[in-house]
């Protein structure tokens, strides 16, 4: 199994590593910077160096427990290489992920809601999904106004590690349905643990202060129904 490095280090930028599988276009490295994407959060893309070369990372895939990095061209087996993922792209997704959680965390402690069908983060916005049938509109600006005193506070986001045993007994640590199954799976889970606020299980790329985020925005309201209310936010910068 490769290292998955982006795990306890999501600002490592570059690295060298070894081909260790070959598949056409497809890769397997020892370890590896790349975020193979999940949980809303989209693949990284960079590039690969070898013997003066250079060759795009264009996607990322996930097979049995293998994490490939998807190519543009064939690389063969045992060859060296140098490392480098497309960090503008990564940290815009950094602060998106953990301006989700911020918000989810403001939803949990004001309202007891969490997220319903989870969200999606892109490079220039992220949804997120609600089961909150009161919320509306003005309701969800006042939430991002928390949020944002929240970003101001410049709170620790850390990288935490619990048994499955240990989890199990937290309350309301998977906000979705996906991630409560996910958690009985597992023997060891990962938890993002923003200072105070929020606690979960998560295996994105965070930032490691909330200040990082930066200004919050509030792009969009919809109302797909009672049970499902979807807010759009939009990072200062980005």
């Amino acid at each position: 199994m490769a290292q998955l490095l982006y795990l306890d280090d999501p600002y490592l930028k570059e690295i060298d590593a070894q081909i260790v599988r070959a598949e056409g276009n497809k890769v397997v490295l020892d370890k590896t910077i790349f975020y193979p994407g999940g949980g809303g959060q989209p693949a990284d893309t960079g590039t690969i160096f070898f013997e003066g070369k250079a060759v795009k990372v264009l996607g990322m895939e996930k097979s049995d427990g293998e994490v490939f990095h998807v190519l543009e061209s064939p690389l063969k087996e045992g060859t060296s290489v140098h490392c480098a993922i497309d960090w503008e792209k990564r940290y815009k997704y950094m602060r998106y992920h953990t301006a989700i959680h911020i918000i989810d965390g403001v939803m949990v402690k004001e309202h007891g809601a969490g997220l319903s069908t989870g969200g999606q983060i892109f490079e220039d916005r992220a949804r997120v999904d609600f089961d909150m049938p009161q919320l509306n509109r003005q309701l969800a600006e006042e939430i991002i106004a928390k949020a944002n005193k929240v970003v101001e506070q410049g709170l620790s986001v850390k990288i935490r590690y619990l048994t499955k045993e240990e989890a199990l007994k937290v309350e309301n640590l998977a906000r979705t349905e996906p991630g409560r199954k996910l958690i009985e799976s597992l023997d060891r889970v990962r938890i993002v643990d923003i200072e105070g606020l929020d606690f979960q299980a998560d295996g994105g790329c965070h930032v490691a202060n909330t200040k990082e985020v930066g200004k919050i925005s509030l792009l969009g309201f919809e109302n797909k129904g009672s049970h499902h209310k979807r807010i759009e936010i939009k990072l200062e910068g980005t």
